[in-house]
């Protein structure tokens, strides 16, 4: 009660002092000041010009058609890109300012109001710590003698770093990418390339993803790319368009993986169901970081280009860029379910699951686990959010038989599709569709503090 009386005591002051406080941020368990609540952005309209590929230099413009889920005092845009030289509400000026992680937008937007923001920016893109690496996140610039790269590399939050965004998992959306590079560049993002114009500056790519995603999964590439087209594939009855893209000098060894790409859909699409997007495939990137899955276009360095990571990263286009997160700390429910993708492959080509499995177990044992619901940043991408998530979903698997287990992973990647996800609902689905032992199953390697043992399964 007193914390309700101060929150109205403190927006009666800002109103009366004629200084709208900031709206709440979304409340993330790990990232608590990300996103806005009550703020959803249905599509993201970019336009970038790339004059200098390799540097940090960007300009462009970002329309958001933005929509209150409640009443909203003003709109709080996730932004620590370059410099603000406009913004517009429906067409006019509005006022606006920067604090140090967002853009404030000072105009109410009522519930069920929908509106169109416009933030025109020059100069010099942010950077955002990466939580467990050296370096940082957003819009990477690898200078080069040949002519410069840059690429989006952006889970959790670097999406901001370059882009004005509701950059939370939880409010996926739909983009238009409109990026204009210099001659002989290439362009290459999410979703399906709908044209290549040539102007004055060189030449403009247009993309249109068409299916929502998280703002941290948006793909976005371009340097002196080769594109490869493949034939198309059908996964889990839906036709999909190939294409990778590669950089110069980049060997028939590391190119080879990304071949049975094809091959690879087709089984996940027989587990997991319809493929959710229109196209796949990978870019070629020469620094040396984790793959990364960015939405219809995993980004791949040359170091990760191998077929049991490309079967990762794809089965991620169902487990995270489809059923989206509804808190950075279920980060297991992506990788977990991304992770058990390369034993169904892996079973899929002859090989021994079940040493794949003994495998996961003893590194978990010889490490250390942890429940599966990370506390901190630091938990996000740890070895208990991939093989743990893993193991959970194969003592699931054991319990339930092949058959209900392959039906409920195309329920659960259908009716989530889209939808903010969290471990209570796969919970929720799990004992509805599977029934209470899998539930009791599944819920005791969500929580136990030790590692529990696995059904079925001779432990080491």
């Amino acid at each position: 009660m007193r914390r309700a009386a101060l929150a109205l005591t403190l927006t009666l002051l800002g109103a009366a002092l004629g200084q709208p406080l900031p709206a709440p941020a979304w409340g993330d368990s790990v990232y608590p000041r990300l996103g806005q609540a009550g703020l959803d952005v249905t599509h993201y309209d970019v336009t970038l010009r790339v004059a200098r590929p390799g540097t940090r230099a960007l300009q462009g413009e970002v329309t958001l058609t933005v929509r209150a889920v409640r009443a909203l005092p003003l709109l709080s845009l996730d932004y620590l890109g370059a410099a603000v030289t406009g913004v517009t509400w429906n067409g006019a000026a509005v006022p606006h300012e920067r604090t140090p992680e967002k853009l404030l937008v000072r105009r109410p937007l009522a519930a069920g109001q929908t509106a169109r923001v416009t933030v025109r920016f020059d100069g010099v893109t942010g950077e955002v710590p990466d939580p467990l690496l050296p370096g940082a996140l957003g819009w990477q610039a690898v200078p080069g003698p040949g002519g410069g790269v840059n690429f989006a590399y952006s889970e959790p939050d670097g999406t901001r770093a370059f882009l004005p965004v509701n950059d939370h998992p939880a409010d996926p959306a739909t983009f238009t990418l409109r990026v204009t590079v210099p001659p002989g560049v290439t362009a290459a993002a999410s979703g399906v390339q709908t044209g290549v114009q040539e102007v004055v500056a060189g030449r403009t790519f247009t993309f249109e993803q068409r299916q929502p995603i998280p703002p941290y999964a948006l793909a976005l590439h371009l340097g002196p790319l080769e594109r490869v087209d493949r034939p198309a594939v059908v996964s889990g009855g839906k036709q999909v368009a190939l294409r990778d893209y590669f950089p110069p000098g980049i060997p028939p060894a590391v190119r080879a993986p990304y071949a049975r790409t094809g091959e690879i859909l087709r089984v996940l699409g027989e587990w997991f169901g319809p493929y959710p997007f229109e196209t796949y495939g990978s870019v070629v990137v020469t620094p040396p970081l984790p793959a990364l899955e960015t939405a219809t276009l995993s980004t791949m360095p040359v170091t990760s280009s191998s077929v049991r990571v490309i079967v990762h990263e794809a089965a991620h286009q169902w487990f995270g860029n489809s059923v989206v997160l509804g808190d950075w700390a279920d980060t297991w429910l992506n990788e977990g379910f991304a992770t058990y993708a390369e034993l169904v492959w892996a079973q899929s080509q002859g090989e021994d699951g079940q040493a794949m499995v003994q495998g996961w177990y003893a590194r978990l044992q010889a490490r250390g686990t942890r429940p599966l619901v990370a506390r901190a940043a630091d938990e996000l991408f740890d070895g208990s959010a991939y093989a743990r998530g893993a193991l959970a979903l194969h003592a699931v698997r054991v319990t339930v038989g092949d058959a209900a287990f392959k039906s409920f992973l195309h329920i659960y990647a259908r009716q989530q599709a889209g939808q903010p996800t969290r471990t209570a609902d796969l919970l929720r689905l799990v004992r509805a569709q599977l029934g209470q032992p899998a539930d009791a199953v599944l819920r005791r390697w969500i929580e136990s503090p030790t590692l529990p043992p696995l059904p079925g399964l001779q432990t080491p």
